[in-house]
Parts: structure tokens; sequence; C-alpha cells
């Protein structure tokens, strides 16, 4: 470990953490540590799939951020693009007006985008990207003369975002209720955590998929199909620990669409960008979704962005039909942001960062997959560059752990004990408890091996604090 480095005004150590004390209110997060002696990790820089802090610490980002930096931290020409745009035109909203980096940036998402998914509405994020689908999936049905189609259905232990109309997406108690009263309308059906199911499945993941697809048909039939707008899902479910789905699972969830015409939403706030796979995940599973909402790994982190893409039908109204949208964001498709969004594709087309994941993805799982052998290891599930390891207190039974045990272990130790180690990731108890591993898509199985080889030391040290 080298020594502590300085912030750009000189100070080190004790003189950061004061500042976070004393003004930095940081996001989903406590605080009461900083009052009791403890520390934040203060993160200075980053290069390649590598972060370092204030004491010196070389970490590998096993999360890319929060499963954002797709192509690697210290990229300079993001930042060229960035300084380049910012000179030419750095602010112009796009009320009423455009600029050619959100026509260009427009166009190419219409590219890679499924079916007839052609109109690209520009938000600041991804919570941001759920918000505008909710909306206008009530305003579109408005504008049909179906006002009554007002309810979003989503899937249990779901997160969809922190707008009051994300929240009611999102299937989080602990991060719902102390909002409330929500946005009414929201509904869940169950998610497809197969390690979990119930033992008449016997491992034929088919017959999970179909159940719990029907589970959605189900709702829709008991609230009415007149009065349900849209179904809220990722490709592969984030909070809970990466739930993959079942094989036919989407084919099923889009016939139910289709039949009592709600509007499909793909979730790929996480999951687009190569994170599985192709630009768009559900095109890993062949479904043509009515809207997909998109963020993070669009610009690769280096600014905000996000996107809600919807189909030429959606549009229509708003279109030749004559109608407003009357939603936006002062920051919803800034041209700086923009250009960092196509220098961040060019980079993955000319990287061929796609089909990187696409040829890597099954020895990520295998690595993954050998720390099967631990006590605490029950499973490991996901997709692409995108995973889960589930923790649990006893293999054969599945048995998780208790709350005391959850804040003790997972909480006191591990995220802690990782990090010191040498890895960042995501302990997470929002589920199951899980580990949650997303690094950049520049990485291969050199660092697969590292990053197994910090899991396992450390996994094997959480065992023997139960």
């Amino acid at each position: 470990m080298s020594k502590a480095t300085t912030d750009a005004a000189g100070r080190t150590g004790d003189a950061l953490q004061a500042g976070i004390r004393d003004h930095l209110w940081m996001h989903m997060a406590g605080h009461r540590h900083l009052y009791e002696g403890g520390r934040t990790p203060v993160i200075t820089h980053g290069e390649g799939h590598h972060i370092f802090d204030d004491q010196g610490r070389r970490i590998i980002d096993g999360l890319a951020g929060l499963f954002v930096v797709q192509v690697g931290h210290g990229r300079e020409e993001l930042a060229q693009a960035s300084y380049e745009q910012a000179k030419k035109l750095g602010f112009m909203p796009l009320w009423s007006y455009a600029h050619e980096p959100a026509i260009e940036l427009a166009e190419r998402l219409a590219g890679y985008a499924p079916g007839d998914l052609n109109r690209v509405f520009f938000t600041s994020g991804g919570g941001d990207s759920v918000e505008s689908a909710f909306k206008l999936a009530k305003n579109y049905f408005k504008l049909q003369g179906k006002g009554e189609k007002h309810k979003v259905i989503s899937r249990a232990t779901a997160y969809h975002g922190t707008p009051h109309g994300a929240l009611t997406v999102t299937s989080l108690p602990g991060l719902r209720n102390q909002f409330g009263p929500l946005v009414p309308g929201g509904h869940k059906v169950p998610n497809t955590n197969f390690y979990r199911a119930d033992e008449r499945f016997a491992g034929d993941e088919k017959a999970f998929g179909r159940w719990a697809a029907d589970r959605i048909a189900e709702a829709i039939e008991f609230e009415g199909a007149d009065s349900v707008a849209a179904v809220f899902l990722e490709p592969v479910q984030n909070s809970g620990g990466c739930f993959p789905p079942p094989p036919g699972y989407f084919e099923r969830v889009r016939e139910i669409c289709d039949e009592y015409d709600v509007l499909l939403v793909s979730d790929e706030t996480i999951c687009a960008f190569g994170r599985v796979g192709s630009m768009f995940a559900c095109a890993d599973f062949d479904y043509v979704p009515d809207i997909i909402t998109c963020a993070k790994g669009i610009t690769s982190g280096y600014a905000p962005l996000g996107a809600m893409i919807a189909s030429d039908r959606l549009f229509e109204p708003f279109g030749r039909g004559g109608e407003t949208f009357y939603h936006g964001y002062t920051f919803g498709g800034h041209p700086v942001a923009c250009a960092v969004a196509l220098k961040n594709l060019d980079i993955f087309e000319r990287e061929g960062l796609n089909q990187h994941v696409h040829e890597n993805a099954g020895a990520f799982r295998s690595t993954l997959e050998r720390l099967h052998d631990l006590p605490i290891v029950g499973d490991v599930r996901g997709a692409g560059y995108f995973y889960g390891i589930e923790l649990v207190k006893d293999k054969e039974t599945k048995e998780t752990f208790t709350a005391e045990e959850s804040e003790r272990v997972l909480k006191g130790f591990v995220s802690e004990a990782l990090y010191e180690n040498g890895l960042y990731c995501r302990a997470d108890d929002r589920g199951d408890p899980v580990i949650q591993l997303s690094p950049p898509l520049t990485v291969g199985q050199t660092e697969f091996d590292e990053m197994e080889a910090v899991l396992r030391t450390v996994l094997t040290q959480a065992w023997d604090r139960i």
C-alpha cells in the first residue's frame, strides 16, 4: 500500500472525513459511524478496472461503480469528447429545440433497439426514465379513450428507482414506506428466483418460468384488464441478487401483455449496453418490449444521462396526432452527456465489447461457481457480466441468516473485508443476503481469478464468524 494522497486542497485523512461528516449527505447510506470514529472510503481516481482511495489502496472495481463504468475508468477520449462539446455548446434543453448530439444519439439508439422502438426521450438517469415510462403509459391510454388504465405491475423485491412514481413500481418496503402515501396503482407479482422456487418445480426452470409469468396474467385479471397500463420487468432482476429469466418466461409475458392490451416495459437501467451482452438485453432473451428504459452504461458513467425508448405506436398520438407529452427534464439529453454517450458507443464498437461479453460470460460464471465448495455459498446466478452469489447458513436446507446475523456478518464484516482485501462490490440484504458482481466489460480471466480469490478469502473468514 502506498502512502495516503491529498485532495485538490491538500487535505488528507481526518480533514476529508470531517468534510463528509459536517457537510456531505451521502446517498442510500448511514452516517452514524462518522460520529463514532468510523471512516468513509474516499475514492480519488480510477484507472482501467481499478479504483484508488485516499489511503493509497488499489481496488478492483467489481461493480463498475454502480453497474455503470462499462468501458473502464480513465478513458481520455471520453473526457476529450466532453471538453470539445462543452466548448461548442455547453447546454441547450430539448424543450421545443434540438441539438446535434441528441439527434445523432437518438438515431443511434433507435438503430440498436429492436422492433419499432424508434422514439427516444432523453432523461437524466434511470429513475427518471422509469418515471417517464409510467407517465407515458397512462397518458397514452387516456388518449386512446382508456383513461382507467393506470395501474402498473412489477415483481417482488424489484428496484426501479426513487422518484415518487418509480417508487410505486419499486417493491422494496425499506425504500418505500417512509415516503408514503405513494402514487396509487402499483401491484406486485412473484419474481424469477428459481433458487427459492417451490419444490413442486423440481429443477424444471421452464415450468417455473411459465408459473411466474402466469401470475402476471392472474394479477391483470384480478385488477381488471381495463385498469392495468403496464408491466415493468428487468431482463435480469437486480435487487434480490441477479434473477435471470427462466426459458420461455418473456415469451409468455409478451403473449399476456398483448392479450390484455398492457404495455411491456423492459427496465434496462442496468442490463443495457453490454451488461448482459447485447446493447439491449431484451435481444439476449429474445423479446420485443413496448418501451425500454435505460441509463448508466449509456455513457459508462462519464456523464449523467438516461433514455426512454418507445415504439412508433406509442409516439403516434404525439406525432401526427398533434398531442403534447407535457413531461421533461432540464438536463435530459444534455449536449455534453450525449456527446460522451456517442464516443462511449464508438468504443463499444471499436473494441467489440458486446462480443467480448458474449465470449467470456461463460468463463465468468464458471470462475464464480468454483465458490460452491464453500459452505456459505448457496447459489451463483446471473447472466453476462452481472452475477449474484447468495449466502446461506445451511446449504442443504437453504436456511438464510437471521436479521442479526445478516447485520453482523454481511454488513458488519463482509462489505468492509472485501474492500480491505482489494475488491469493491456490493453486499446486499434487501432480499436474501447476496454479493453482487458487475465489473467493467473490459475484464477477462485474469480479473475473474482475482475477484474469485478475494471472495474465497473473505467468505471463508465470514463463515467462521457465524
